[in-house]
C-alpha cells in the first residue's frame, strides 16, 4: 500500500485540484485493496490495468485531471512485487 499511496493515492487525495469524484474513487479503491492480503492486492492492481469498464473510465478521469494512473507505475510495480515478493509474505 505504501507504494500505491506514494505513486497514486496521496497525490490525488492531497490535491486541492482533484475533483471530489476522483477522490471518492481513490478512497473506494483503497478500501477494496485493504480488504485483501498482499497477493490479493497485487491481483487487484493487475485487474485494474487489464481494464474493466469502471477501471477504464477511472483511469481516464485520473489522466484528464493530470494525475498518474496505475499504468504509469506498471514497470516499477512489476519489479517490486514479483513472485519472490509474494513468497516472502
Amino acid at each position: 500500500m505504501d507504494f500505491l499511496h506514494e505513486r497514486i493515492f496521496d497525490p490525488i487525495l492531497e490535491s486541492s485540484g482533484a475533483s471530489d469524484n476522483l477522490k471518492q474513487g481513490v478512497r473506494y479503491t483503497k478500501m477494496r485493496l485493504e480488504e485483501r492480503n498482499a497477493a490479493g492486492m497485487i491481483l487487484y492492481y493487475w485487474s485494474a490495468i487489464v481494464g474493466t469498464e469502471p477501471s477504464i473510465s477511472f483511469a481516464a478521469r485520473m489522466r484528464s485531471e493530470g494525475f498518474e494512473r496505475f499504468e504509469e507505475a506498471i514497470d516499477e510495480f512489476r519489479v517490486r512485487f514479483d513472485d519472490e515478493f509474494i513468497s516472502r509474505q
